[in-house]
Formats: structure tokens, C-alpha cells, sequence
């Protein structure tokens, strides 16, 4: 398998918080030295002026890792926040919900998880080796019906 997707659609955020540009930015920062990742560039952070439906202004954010990436974006008129992690490493999806919920104080979330690209050829060593095999296989198989 590639690796863990996890989401998280946080309701009843702190206002403060979700309209804090440097708050996203120094979150986005540091969360990945937290959950084991690797930080490739420093986080992209902006603030979004709602465009039609200015009551839905807001900050979104994402951080480039080894692993793929960490992204935010916060509606604070609403006290809502979506916050997702895809890595191709494993980490504590558990530990980490609950640790983004806090930071938050959400008074209530969604958490989805799921495991993505589950063919996905991790050791192309291994999956030559198989692939091999099955051609081997594959052509026994042939021999045999002649």
C-alpha cells in the first residue's frame, strides 16, 4: 500500500485560532517534527476573502513533507476547520486526531481514515520478483495446455 489518509472536519473551533494567519503557519510548522515527518519546504499559508459569500473567509495552508503533505483550511465565521494528512508512512492516526481536535478545541469532529494506493509498488525489487514468478507461471501453465 502507498500509506494513511487521514481527515478531520472540526466544528466549533476557536475563532481566534482559525482567523490566526501566523497560528496556522507556526501549527503547520511544527506538526510534522511532532508526528515523525519530514518537513521539505516551510508551509504556504493565505488567507481567502470568501469571494461571493464573504462569511465564508478564511485561512487554508499546506505543508510539503518527505511523506506528501499536511493541509488546512479554516472557515472561522462558522467555527469550522478541514484539515487532511496523506503520507506514505504510517503514524499514529489516533494519537495525531486527537492532538489536531485539541489544538483546536473543536467541540465535536469527523475523523475519516482510510489506507490509499493499495497496489501501490513500495519495493520494485519485490515486485519484479513477483511479477517474474508470474510470468513463469503464466507460461508453465501455457506449455502444459500444448
Amino acid at each position: 500500500m502507498y500509506g494513511p489518509h487521514l481527515t478531520l472536519d472540526m466544528y466549533g473551533c476557536d475563532k481566534n485560532k482559525l482567523s490566526d494567519i501566523n497560528f496556522i503557519y507556526e501549527f503547520l510548522n511544527s506538526l510534522p517534527a511532532k508526528i515523525g515527518m519530514k518537513k521539505l519546504l516551510p508551509p504556504y499559508v493565505f488567507k481567502y476573502d470568501g469571494g461571493e459569500k464573504p462569511e465564508d473567509w478564511g485561512i487554508s495552508g499546506i505543508v510539503l513533507i518527505a511523506e506528501s503533505h499536511i493541509s488546512i483550511h479554516t472557515y472561522p465565521e462558522k467555527h469550522y476547520a478541514s484539515f487532511d494528512i496523506f503520507s506514505c508512512k504510517e503514524f499514529d492516526v489516533e494519537k495525531t486526531a486527537k492532538m489536531i481536535v485539541k489544538i483546536f478545541e473543536a467541540k465535536s469532529y469527523e475523523k475519516n481514515y482510510t489506507t490509499r494506493g493499495k497496489h501501490f509498488p513500495k519495493q520494485l525489487d519485490k515486485n519484479n520478483q513477483i511479477l517474474a514468478l508470474q510470468r513463469i507461471q503464466k507460461n508453465t501453465k501455457e506449455f502444459d495446455s500444448i
